[in-house]
């Protein structure tokens, strides 16, 4: 498996572009980059960024996350800050783009599960796609802080009809 650094980032271009120019939370960021990657692979026996995801507690993590953010941080493409939300919590992240994605490095399905994933989850919070992702059978098969194979979307029955 081979990580798609250019895919990857603009992914999260893309993401980030479809959501209001920007995502909410590291966590959120996380979980939509799960469902691209593990809906795609589990519908088209193929992978979307060729990231590797860890079972952490707070759900499906993807590997290189915080290292493609900070290339694009540095390429100017990205704008990552802390927000403070709330007093007595952590910061929240929030992401936002500085380009527009670059559609070209997308196939007609690579977009469609991009506007798939928008669609069902884009609308919730951290938390919310947290507890989603807890119940999936990748995340529960998986030993804490291992490596989650994609071949474990197979046991999801996810359905791809497009009605939400």
């Amino acid at each position: 498996m081979t990580l798609h650094t250019e895919k990857y980032k603009q992914t999260i271009l893309y993401l980030c572009a479809k959501l209001g120019k920007e995502v909410r939370g590291k966590k959120k960021l996380a979980k939509l980059l799960y469902f691209v990657d593990f809906d795609f692979f589990e519908k088209n026996q193929k992978y979307f960024t060729g990231d590797k995801y860890k079972a952490l507690p707070m759900g499906p993590f993807p590997v290189s996350l915080n290292e493609i953010t900070a290339e694009m941080t540095k390429e100017k493409t990205l704008k990552v800050e802390s927000v403070n939300e709330h007093n007595g919590y952590n910061a929240t992240e929030v992401y936002t783009c500085l380009k527009d994605p670059k559609i070209s490095v997308f196939s007609k399905e690579e977009i469609e599960m991009l506007d798939r994933v928008i669609t069902k989850y884009g609308n919730l919070n951290g938390k919310q796609l947290e507890d989603l992702t807890h119940a999936e059978a990748p995340y529960i098969g998986t030993e804490p802080k291992k490596e989650i194979p994609y071949e474990l979307a197979f046991y999801r029955g996810t359905d791809f009809n497009n009605h939400a």
